[in-house]
């Protein structure tokens, strides 16, 4: 996949100054499979970067093209297919359906695409520390794990991209960097890249690309 920005500047940061190497108001091609981390501190539009890219948000001047296609033009049918097949996300505020338990949530998903199988998404439940918690609602899990939950949720589709608008903010570094390793095992596995958003700690990975707001 190939991502194009051109010039691109959301509304709510059109009174903001814009350095010379910011994602915003310049033009630049993001090739995959790649990861990527995008750093910044809060309000330099972080989730207004993956919320744009992914097409939830169109308040913004500029070009942004996915595979030399301008993604304001898309229709409902092109976004949910390149959604299903080929950008997955993990949103800041996960958007889990916090009534149904853990499995429920997972399940709904993994229906949709069959990508995985139960014994895997159990096995990755596990590696997270998180696989006694399938029947628990996830409006009762503590944030850490809701953000696990989500983290999984978002591996049970074939991607080429993967969005993540902090997705470690409330995990410790321990299991920050087990949810790392589980998202680069899975991300390879699909021959796919990501672009992972963050105050600022690096997780101990080393990153192919750095981006910043």
């Amino acid at each position: 996949m190939t991502i194009e920005f051109n010039n691109v500047l959301p509304f709510p940061l059109q009174d903001y100054d814009h350095g010379a190497d910011s994602v915003w108001k310049n033009s630049f091609t993001l090739d995959f499979p790649n990861k990527i981390l995008l750093n910044a501190s809060s309000g330099k539009g972080k989730s207004t970067f993956v919320n744009t890219l992914y097409g939830v948000r169109k308040d913004y001047t500029g070009e942004i093209k996915i595979d030399g296609k301008d993604i304001s033009t898309l229709s409902l049918d092109e976004w949910i297919k390149l959604r299903k097949d080929k950008l997955s996300v993990v949103f800041q505020d996960l958007q889990l359906f916090p009534d149904l338990t853990v499995w429920e949530n997972l399940q709904l998903k993994n229906d949709l695409t069959n990508h995985q199988s139960d014994e895997r998404i159990k096995e990755m439940l596990t590696i997270l520390g998180i696989g006694d918690k399938l029947s628990q609602t996830c409006g009762t899990l503590s944030l850490g794990q809701q953000q696990r939950v989500a983290i999984i949720r978002s591996l049970l589709q074939p991607f080429e991209v993967l969005l993540m608008d902090e997705p470690f903010s409330h995990l410790d570094e321990h299991n920050a960097s087990l949810a790392l390793e589980l998202i680069v095992e899975e991300t390879d596995k699909n021959q796919g890249g990501f672009i992972l958003t963050t105050l600022g700690s690096y997780h101990g990975f080393e990153y192919e690309r750095e981006l910043k707001l």
